[in-house]
């Protein structure tokens, strides 16, 4: 998938005044998962420092704990069942658990379970802001926005929010008709965030 400049600056700039300027992101995703280029820009192109975390750490949620706090990580990204595994770390390590310095975590790549952030919101109350963001490779990592609040994890529901800025949602039917709030239908993504198409295909 052909990926602009462009469609990454528009990206970083519809979220530009719900993330802090300056921080500390961590790179935990691999550099051919597309949320890399969401880690490595969003630090670089905000005055930001960039953590790149070494491969071992990455299969240690332990390790990984420790690293935010020694780093002085701000950003997080993660997939769900990442964060899960990390949350129990948070758990078993209190005394490293106060020293976080987490001010975002933004939840990508999979469905997120709201139920299961019960114990992190438990130790971790008012701080870091917990985001999910829904997206695909072709809308340039992210298409849309939620701040998870406490009341979510009643639900049952992954709530994947509204979309950026430059986005715009539409649910259409089989014969691409808008359907009525509540009616299945696909979930179609249009605007400036958009890939170029496959790389090297034809058409």
């Amino acid at each position: 998938m052909a990926i602009t400049h462009r469609n990454v600056v528009q990206l970083l700039g519809s979220v530009e005044a719900e993330l802090p300027a300056g921080a500390v992101w961590s790179q935990w995703h691999s550099y051919a998962f597309d949320v890399s280029v969401w880690e490595i820009w969003g630090a670089l192109l905000r005055g930001g420092r960039l953590v790149v975390v070494p491969d071992s750490v990455v299969r240690s949620p332990e390790d990984f704990h420790a690293l935010l706090v020694a780093e002085q990580v701000s950003v997080l990204s993660q997939t769900p069942s990442a964060f899960y595994a990390l949350q129990t770390a948070d758990t078993q390590h209190p005394e490293l658990s106060k020293q976080l310095s987490l001010e975002a975590v933004v939840f990508a790549g999979e469905a997120l379970e709201p139920q299961r952030l019960r114990p992190w919101l438990g130790h971790h109350p008012r701080a870091p802001r917990l985001i999910n963001m829904y997206g695909t490779t072709e809308t340039t990592v992210h298409a849309s926005f939620r701040e998870i609040v406490a009341a979510d994890v009643d639900s049952g529901g992954s709530p994947v929010g509204v979309p950026l800025a430059h986005l715009a949602f539409f649910v259409l039917d089989g014969w691409l008709r808008p359907v009525p709030a509540g009616v299945v239908g696909e979930l179609y993504i249009a605007g400036a965030g958009l890939g170029r198409g496959i790389g090297g295909g034809r058409g």
